[in-house]
């Protein structure tokens, strides 16, 4: 399954939305001190405010981004069903619902469209990851069920 140019080409998205997510991180209250002062003003009057929930939510979309790497790799190894990923499946379910709960308290300091679109999709992928866990679970269950009859 490696040699698939699609898979490979997964591979160099979601190591390159990584370590590109970590920089930007890294980065968010030098880009704030700069965007609040020569662009829009609201970052410059909420300047602690949004580096604080802006880099908590950064941190939160690198352990998603993180699970899914190690969830992959079992992809790659080509035993996708295993416990790790039911586990790894609910850590980016909790990550998502602290991501929209994040945007949530950005609401109280400016309301945005795209807020209350970024609070809509963490959410929803919260739920997706949850369900999805629970479906891994069932087929972890039975590959090790059917694996002790053979």
């Amino acid at each position: 399954m490696s040699k698939d140019p699609f898979v490979k080409f997964t591979k160099l998205i979601l190591d390159f939305m990584f370590y590109s997510g970590i920089i930007v991180c890294a980065t968010v209250p030098i880009s704030f001190h700069y965007v609040g002062k020569y662009v829009y003003k609201i970052f410059e009057r909420f300047y602690l405010p949004f580096c604080i929930i802006f880099m908590i939510a950064g941190v939160f979309a690198l352990v998603i981004l993180w699970e899914l790497r190690r969830m992959f790799r079992t992809v790659l190894s080509g035993d996708p069903f295993v416990k790790e990923n039911v586990i790894s499946l609910k850590r980016m379910g909790a990550c998502a619902f602290i991501i929209a709960v994040c945007m949530a308290t950005r609401l109280f300091l400016v309301i945005t469209p795209a807020a209350l679109v970024l609070i809509v999709v963490f959410m929803i992928a919260g739920l997706f990851s949850l369900v999805l866990s629970m479906v891994f679970d069932q087929a972890v269950t039975y590959k090790q069920e059917n694996d002790l009859t053979i």
